[in-house]
C-alpha cells in the first residue's frame, strides 16, 4: 500500500514575510506560490516564493496540528525555526523546475 506523505512549510520573500502552509505535494504547491496562481491571497500580494523550511508527516491529521500550532507562533520563534535549519535563508526550492 502506497504512503501518503504530508508537508508543512514556510514560504517567505526577502524581507522576510512568513506564511505556514499545509500540502500532500510540496513541489506542486511551492510552484503554484511562484508563479502566483492564487491571486488577491497573502503569500500573492507579498510575493511569498521562497521554501524557506518545511516538515513531513505520514498522517494528515498530525499535518494540519502542526501547521495550526506554528500559524500561532510568534514570528521570532519562526525565524528561529528557520535559522535553525536554514541559516542563510535559501530557497530550497531553488533547483526544482
Amino acid at each position: 500500500m502506497f504512503q501518503k506523505t504530508y508537508y508543512v512549510y514556510i514560504i517567505g520573500n526577502n524581507k522576510p514575510v512568513l506564511c505556514v502552509g499545509m500540502t500532500d505535494n510540496l513541489e506542486r504547491r511551492v510552484k503554484e506560490h511562484k508563479k502566483g496562481l492564487h491571486q488577491g491571497s497573502f503569500t500573492d500580494f507579498y510575493k511569498c516564493q521562497k521554501l524557506l523550511y518545511y516538515e513531513t508527516f505520514n498522517q494528515a491529521i498530525d499535518a494540519r496540528n502542526r501547521e495550526k500550532n506554528l500559524k500561532n507562533w510568534l514570528r521570532e520563534w519562526k525565524l528561529s525555526l528557520i535559522k535553525n535549519e536554514n541559516p542563510q535563508f535559501r530557497d530550497l526550492s531553488k533547483d526544482w523546475e
